[in-house]
């Protein structure tokens, strides 16, 4: 059976038909989304500010991590961006990037949270004993506080911030804690972390085993009808404006369907709430001691 990851089961429950086009027929997507491509640039210098703190056991100042996001922003930058709401520049997305990450630097400066057990890491679980339902996740940050106390840390940079009941119920980082307890053989506890970097929030949740043994259940058959579906009927609404396929679905582009509502959960893309009022921050906290470090290469 095929490898699921949350992402792919996400986008079967969002749209059958854009499953389809994305990982039945394969067919290959010649545009970026600038959510997503804000996304990434956010998510690599993360990456290198946690590897950095783990290796040097300190931060570079946030200067640096803003300089290094601002060169890459525009080493990476391609013609082929899409950006869906066109009132809103490619230079309003670079200032929302670069306010994730000054957020998170001045939350959590000077960042000695825990141990780095993983960083990017890559997950590979089961969810059954036979290992028929094989599921694969790329988990943002592992934290270790010693004696199997671990944290799984997601960032998100988008402009949506959930309920506390709705992270309670969110399905990605649990389905990592039972990656973990497979991968990692001294889990005693597990702590799931939302960073919202554009808000500055962080969120936090638990799973008890027996709601873990539910999630098991219901992930199992949601991957059985996917298996079983043939037909990958599309589910036009708002959101196809931002779907990499719209260009070839006839539902997308208005042949006479009419809309449906979103899935349960499903949420716009984050610049749809991009009029985020832009609080003041509070002055940067000045690292203590001598010369800063250069985030590595």
């Amino acid at each position: 059976m095929t490898q699921y990851s949350h992402s792919r089961l996400s986008s079967f429950e969002n749209c059958p038909r854009q499953f389809a086009y994305r990982y039945v027929e394969k067919l290959s997507v010649e545009t970026e989304g600038v959510e997503a491509f804000l996304g990434k640039r956010v998510h690599e210098i993360l990456e290198r500010l946690n590897h950095h703190v783990a290796r040097y056991g300190r931060p570079p100042s946030l200067r640096q991590v803003l300089e290094r996001f601002r060169s890459d922003w525009a080493g990476a930058w391609h013609e082929r961006i899409e950006i869906v709401r066109s009132e809103l520049s490619p230079a309003s997305w670079e200032e929302r990037g670069a306010r994730c990450l000054e957020n998170y630097y001045r939350a959590h400066y000077p960042f000695a949270d825990g141990t780095s057990a993983g960083i990017e890491e890559r997950l590979q679980f089961k969810l059954d004993d036979a290992g028929r339902y094989k599921l694969v996740g790329i988990v943002d940050r592992i934290v270790s506080h010693g004696a199997g106390r671990y944290e799984i840390h997601d960032y998100k940079t988008g402009s949506r911030l959930p309920t506390q009941d709705q992270v309670d119920r969110e399905r990605q980082l649990a389905l990592y804690q039972i990656g973990l307890e497979q991968t990692y053989g001294d889990v005693a506890e597990v702590e799931l972390v939302w960073h919202y970097l554009l808000h500055g929030r962080s969120l936090r949740s638990r799973r008890t085993p027996e709601q873990l043994d539910d999630l098991r259940r219901d992930t199992m058959a949601l991957i059985d009808a996917i298996e079983a579906e043939r037909s990958f009927e599309p589910r036009p609404g708002p959101l196809c404006r931002w779907c990499d396929f719209k260009s070839l679905c006839p539902a997308a582009s208005g042949d006479g369907q009419r809309p449906q509502a979103p899935a349960p959960g499903l949420r716009p893309p984050a610049d749809l709430a991009f009029g985020l009022a832009q609080a003041a921050l509070p002055a940067p906290v000045a690292p203590s001691g001598g010369l800063q470090l250069s985030l590595l290469d």
